[in-house]
This record gives C-alpha cells, sequence and structure tokens, in this order.
C-alpha cells in the first residue's frame, strides 16, 4: 500500500464577515503562500468580499532540475524553462492529490462545492488547472495567472465530466519570457478545442475569459488582479 501524502501547510486569511466562501491560491515555483498574503489581504477589505476565506498553502520542498537541481518551494520539479521536454507527472499528480484535500476539508467544514475559487500563479496556476479540471467536484471558478496546462497529452482523459462546464478567469503577459505567449496560447486553445469549454461572454464568469495583458513580464499587475477581483465576485458572490 503506498504511503499517505502529508498534508499541506498553509497559510489562512480569515474573512472579514460571515465565511460563505473560500479561495484557495496555489503560489509559485519558489515562493510560499506567504508571498500572496497581500492580495488576500488587498482583496479582504472589499465589502464585496468580506466572506471570503483565504487559504494559501505551502509546496513541499524538493530539486527543481532547470534551476540545476536546487532544492526550493516547488509543486513538481520542472525538467526545463521550455516545457516542452518530459514533464513530471508522478510530482503533480501528488500535489494534485494534496489540493484536493484542501478541497475536501473546506467541504467538510460547511463550504459547499460552488463556493470554492482554486486559483496559481505560474505553476500554481499549473497545478489549479489539473486540480480543478480533473477533481471530483466543480468548482465555483478556476484562476490561472501566467500558467500552463499540463500533461496535455493525456488530460483529455484525466478531465473530469464537469471540466466542460467550467468557469476560468486566465491572465498571462504578452511579454512573459518564461511561460511564453505561444505557450499560454496553445493551452487556452486546447482548453476550447479539445475539451469543448465554450469562451467567455463579455462580462459573464461562465466558459474560459482568457486575457494578455501587453507588457506584462512573469507577473501580475493591477489591471489583472482588478479583473480577478470582478471575476471572484461573480462566481462566489456574497449572497
Amino acid at each position: 500500500m503506498a504511503a499517505a501524502l502529508p498534508a499541506l501547510k498553509f497559510l489562512t486569511v480569515p474573512p472579514a464577515a460571515a465565511h460563505t466562501a473560500t479561495v484557495i491560491f496555489v503560489h509559485g515555483l519558489g515562493d510560499t503562500g506567504h508571498g500572496w498574503r497581500p492580495v488576500a489581504d488587498m482583496f479582504k477589505v472589499d465589502p464585496a468580499l468580506a466572506h471570503v476565506k483565504w487559504v494559501l498553502p505551502h509546496s513541499p520542498e524538493r530539486p527543481v532540475r532547470a534551476n540545476m537541481g536546487m532544492v526550493m518551494p516547488s509543486w513538481f520539479d520542472i525538467y526545463s524553462f521550455g516545457f516542452d521536454t518530459e514533464e513530471d507527472e508522478q510530482g503533480m499528480r501528488q500535489s494534485a492529490n494534496m489540493i484536493h484535500e484542501l478541497i475536501r476539508k473546506e467541504i467538510s467544514n460547511g463550504i459547499a462545492p460552488e463556493r470554492i475559487v482554486l486559483g496559481g500563479f505560474s505553476q500554481g496556476g499549473t497545478m489549479s488547472l489539473l486540480s480543478g479540471l480533473t477533481g471530483e467536484h466543480k468548482l465555483a471558478g478556476l484562476v490561472v495567472l501566467s500558467g500552463w496546462l499540463p500533461l496535455r497529452h493525456k488530460f483529455k482523459e484525466l478531465a473530469s465530466p464537469h471540466a466542460a462546464s467550467s468557469s476560468i478567469f486566465w491572465g498571462t503577459g504578452s511579454a512573459d519570457p518564461l511561460v511564453k505567449l505561444e505557450i499560454s496560447n496553445a493551452s487556452a486553445d486546447f482548453l476550447t478545442k479539445e475539451l469543448g469549454i465554450p469562451k467567455a461572454k463579455p462580462n459573464e464568469p461562465q466558459g474560459l475569459s482568457y486575457n494578455v495583458y501587453p507588457g506584462m513580464i512573469h507577473g501580475t499587475n493591477p489591471e489583472e488582479l482588478n479583473s480577478v477581483k470582478t471575476f471572484i465576485k461573480q462566481v462566489i458572490p456574497s449572497s
């Protein structure tokens, strides 16, 4: 019997009002949940998001081949920053299972799946796609910032029946030197053409809202964060 995976450690940012929804946000390579605490703090002061609890997990540490084998916080090994080589499927699946456990914990605490948003940046955005579109529960929405679609050769067979009806906000920078725009574009095309996720209509969260920010590199900016805030308000409103 395989050994049970350790539970993820995480940072919690409590809601400012009665807790009726949760955002789980997954950090990128070399970061921790603390790196996204300022965003959670900024969002929670908005009265329309006062009901949201934030769960910011910390990844395990592991050697990363693309960074000369240095040990650092990472959801999976990255063999090449070109993302066109073999992928660490085992590491990805293990991390997805640990994120699924965080989702189950929220559900066991009384928060329905349709009141949970899962999101992440870079490697964390990739894990949010894998976890959110292959898990047992259909969530309120997914947020992918500067991420890419993993395991493309088998993602369609891994996808849950609810994947095609998911609500996804995707943001990426046109000048991202790590997750290049062609990789992001190809990932978004896969979601619409292979998984059947429709493109979202303006000002509506259903489907895939794919947004390219001119000149933005591998990071975020106020315009993108404001759009994320709007998306979260739409999919987990206060009432």
